[in-house]
């Protein structure tokens, strides 16, 4: 058995947690740079606001005053995400998070022992306590039925948010509601095809051939349909699984032109590449640089380019990622363009203790950088982004637009609401 738990319109309600009076309102966060509405509040569905549209296309319920716009806080959204999971990792045996908003819970033989629909509505109830944001839960024999019935748990309001699908009555019930797009796993263009041949629901999927889907198909969608069954084939992954590569970019507030601030840009979209490398403990020994202007621009020249290094040794240091950063932006710069986004990845990711030194070739790990590393990464979280290097620049004119940001509540001690007693 698992549950999966999916926190509803996360983003508008971590800006909601700390700004109550907004409950109940129209509420949208924008992407970055504030460019399109990347989640949406049921009242401002109501408004006809769809998703991923432009804010420009829908500013002028936000000029009348009838809705409340937040530009994307990823250090909220983070902290609070966390705070859910940790509060899942109390209610659950295993824990596998699959988002920064939802969560698979392995619930393998409890249904001897609990009454799950009750055992959902207490998740429920715990991390509204607890957290303050809303959750649906989904209770399934297998994954891509969790997310069924948490589907289910959203969209229809006399379940108040938690089905349990351990009942095959419920199950074939729900699979016969259910549109065949709406299925975990199954694409547009899949749905598409899928209705051509007279396939509209999830029912009609779950009795389908699935060896035969799976020769037409791919091996994916015939393990989507085993799953419908109740045959799990989908396993259980408590781990995180290794990141194969960190990636760091931004789409610019504002063209650039010059190779200098360019540099400040991939200069610092490096330094954080590296940051986030060692929290994984990772070691990288492949970097790549790309630039690019706006593809969409009709009266503009068009652009793109991307240069990349394969290291003699790997490493995490920051000063080599910067330094390498910057040669290979200055191969693909060309002048008389109007840049709209740059981008530092980082890849062939190894842990620290397991790679094998070039004896011909510096070691870029050595142990004074190890300690070096460490101990800017200690300032930077005591003093919330203390270090800055030569090079990243303080103006910062590059970074993103963000016009409407909320306060960092949790992670800023400035940022900290007062109360009084």
């Amino acid at each position: 058995m698992y549950a999966l738990v999916d926190c509803n319109c996360f983003y508008v309600s971590c800006e909601r947690l700390f700004r109550p009076e907004l409950n109940h309102k129209a509420v949208v966060v924008l992407s970055n740079n504030d460019g399109c509405v990347v989640a949406r509040s049921p009242e401002a569905k109501e408004l006809g606001i769809k998703m991923a549209v432009p804010f420009f296309e829908v500013r002028e319920f936000y000029d009348r005053g009838e809705l409340h716009v937040f530009s994307s806080n990823y250090a909220l959204y983070g902290d609070i995400s966390s705070r859910v999971m940790s509060t899942l990792e109390a209610l659950a045996p295993a824990v596998e998070i699959y988002s920064i908003d939802e969560a698979f819970l392995d619930l393998r033989g409890m249904q001897l022992n609990y009454d799950l629909n009750r055992y959902g509505h207490q998740i429920k109830q715990r991390i509204h306590k607890w957290v303050g944001v809303p959750v649906g839960v989904g209770i399934a024999q297998t994954k891509t039925l969790a997310k069924l019935a948490n589907y289910a748990a959203k969209h229809y309001p006399k379940t108040l948010g938690v089905v349990d699908l351990s009942a095959a009555s419920w199950r074939s019930r729900l699979l016969k509601k259910t549109n065949v797009a709406d299925v975990w796993g199954v694409g547009r263009r899949t749905a598409a095809k899928l209705y051509a041949e007279q396939i509209f629901t999830a029912a009609d999927l779950a009795e389908s051939d699935a060896e035969a889907m799976g020769k037409r198909y791919s091996v994916m969608l015939q393990r989507t349909i085993l799953e419908l069954r109740g045959i799990p084939c989908f396993n259980f992954a408590e781990q995180p699984t290794e990141k194969q590569q960190v990636l760091c970019s931004r789409t610019f507030s504002s063209r650039l032109t010059e190779l200098p601030p360019l540099k400040e840009a991939v200069r610092e979209y490096a330094v954080r590449a590296a940051e986030k490398l060692r929290e994984e403990k990772g070691l990288a020994r492949y970097i790549s640089v790309f630039l690019r202007t706006n593809p969409n621009a009709r009266f503009e020249v068009k652009y793109a380019n991307s240069a990349a290094v394969t290291l003699p040794n790997p490493t995490c240091d920051s000063r080599v990622l910067m330094s390498i950063a910057v040669q290979l932006l200055e191969q693909i710069y060309l002048p008389g363009y109007r840049y709209m986004k740059a981008g530092v990845m980082l890849g062939d990711i190894q842990p620290h203790n397991s790679y094998q030194v070039d004896l011909f070739n510096p070691d870029l790990h050595s142990p004074k950088s190890q300690q070096l590393m460490k101990t800017l990464d200690e300032i930077n979280q005591r003093y919330h982004r203390g270090v800055t290097f030569v090079g990243q620049g303080f103006e910062q004119n590059w970074s993103m637009q963000r016009q409407h940001l909320s306060p960092s509540y949790t992670t800023s001690w400035q940022d900290l609401r007062r109360v009084r007693c």
